[in-house]
């Protein structure tokens, strides 16, 4: 029988995504702070190209920034960091006269030396239920000194500058202090 112990803390990482820069920039770095504490590392600003499944919803010519915060995480944290996320999208959305249904998206997640975590509301094969509506899939892994991916990564996380960006993040989990 295995020795039951607790789960090590987790890099806590956001996606976020909005046709609009200064969402991202200034509204969501502001806005998350308080809460979520200071930014360790921020990619740069991606073009967000590879789907249209947000055209619907938010507009075309998206944008994305990838976010890590400085401070750990319990991993089970992952569920309030998503339902605390939904409403700060919809903060955002009734502060904003955009006419867009769903002018920013926030996708948190957590980054371990093994994997990136992200959680999502929605059910599907390879999810797993966690609680509180949130379920949670592993997105990438790492083998072998490289960032992997499984039949359903999405295609902006299977991108190199993608991988740089976990690769630093993962260098910044592995600096810093864990038990």
């Amino acid at each position: 029988m295995g020795e039951i112990q607790n789960h090590l803390p987790v890099l806590l990482i956001a996606a976020v995504s909005s046709r609009y820069e200064t969402a991202i920039d200034d509204w969501f770095v502001n806005t998350v702070r308080p809460e979520w504490g200071e930014i360790a590392h921020c990619s740069p600003m991606f073009d967000f190209t590879e789907t249209n499944y947000y055209a619907q919803t938010m507009g075309t010519d998206l944008k994305k920034k990838l976010f890590a915060f400085k401070q750990l995480i319990d991993p089970d944290r992952i569920v309030e960091a998503k339902h605390r996320s939904n409403q700060w999208e919809d903060a955002f959305k009734l502060e904003h006269d955009y006419e867009e249904e769903r002018p920013l998206n926030v996708d948190p997640g957590y980054l371990t030396e093994a994997k990136l975590v992200l959680a999502t509301t929605k059910d599907r094969d390879h999810r797993l239920y966690l609680r509180d509506g949130i379920f949670a899939e592993v997105t990438l892994y790492f083998r072998q000194g490289v960032w992997e991916k499984s039949r359903w990564t999405y295609p902006d996380y299977q991108r190199s500058d993608f991988h740089d960006f976990f690769n630093q993040c993962r260098s910044y989990y592995r600096s810093q202090p864990r038990r």
